[in-house]
């Protein structure tokens, strides 16, 4: 799959985004106030942010309002509205928590079980996809939502259970990258089945279909070499998990803490560059590629 800047750059900050709503909706850390604010307008920018680069990688930018309105089958519609929902909640529970001297928990509580419900809506309409095998089994959301919960803890400050999602990431990372290099041949997608003719017997490709890119060549087909793919991800499991771990290791200072954010999201940014560019759609099977 084509790894388009916009779709990366909305996945990994609404994710941290969201992931920081979740954990000031339970109160941890419990603020008030100006630093209330702050930590807010934080989560807030991140979120929504990246909600609005994703809208650059639609044909009509103009028309997203439709997206809410095929929530009874669409994943995209129902992220839209959970995402709505999410931060309509949480400005008000900021609200009580910036203006008023006793927050109303219910409501925080309420605003996290619904960040983490958009997070996994963006994972699913991912991991529903049955034509990208890689992307189509349950670890897709478990990544999804650990990563979020991971920059969320880092970017609030909970550095203990930071460290514990931060391996707990990079442990189901890896293992993704180990079984979904198989998953492709696993699922049987072959020219024959591509094309239905597997009775006859072998096919073949005996041309390109037209001399020139098309739409889906350029969305659905990216071929990353395997060398670098390597490469890439030990580079974005040292960013992501190791560097991270190691400066929260160490005695806290604001400059370790945010290098360790820096670091986590630009092993996140890689490892998501890699979520799309390694993703195998059956569609390549006509152009000779996967």
């Amino acid at each position: 799959m084509h790894p388009a800047p916009s779709v990366i750059l909305f996945t990994v900050f609404s994710g941290i985004g969201f992931g920081m709503l979740v954990f000031l909706g339970l109160g941890m850390p419990n603020v008030s106030g100006w630093t209330a604010f702050i930590f807010y307008a934080i989560a807030y920018i991140m979120a929504v942010g990246g909600l609005l680069s994703s809208t650059f990688h639609l044909g009509h930018p103009e028309r997203f309002l439709k997206a809410f309105t095929q929530w009874r089958t669409s994943w995209l519609s129902r992220e839209g509205i959970l995402s709505v929902a999410t931060l309509i909640t949480m400005a008000l529970f900021a609200a009580s928590q910036v203006f008023m001297s006793n927050t109303i928990a219910p409501l925080g509580w309420l605003g996290a079980l619904l960040s983490l419900g958009t997070v996994y809506g963006t994972s699913m309409i991912y991991a529903q996809l049955k034509t990208v095998p890689r992307w189509n089994q349950p670890t897709t959301p478990a990544l999804f939502l650990i990563l979020s919960l991971a920059g969320g803890s880092l970017m609030t400050g909970n550095v203990t259970i930071a460290l514990i999602l931060l391996l707990l990431a990079g442990a189901l990372q890896a293992f993704v990258w180990f079984t979904g290099d198989s998953r492709f041949q696993d699922a049987g997608h072959t020219m024959e089945t591509a094309t239905g003719l597997g009775p006859i017997g072998k096919v073949r490709q005996f041309e390109s279909p037209h001399t020139g890119t098309n739409y889906l060549l350029k969305e659905m087909v990216h071929v990353v070499g395997r060398k670098h793919a390597q490469k890439l991800r030990i580079l974005s499991l040292l960013l992501m998990v190791l560097i991270p771990v190691v400066l929260l290791l160490l005695p806290f200072t604001h400059i370790f803490g945010a290098f360790a954010v820096l670091s986590h999201i630009a092993g996140v940014i890689c490892a998501r560059w890699l979520f799309f560019a390694e993703a195998e759609h059956v569609v390549g099977l006509y152009y000779g590629a996967r």
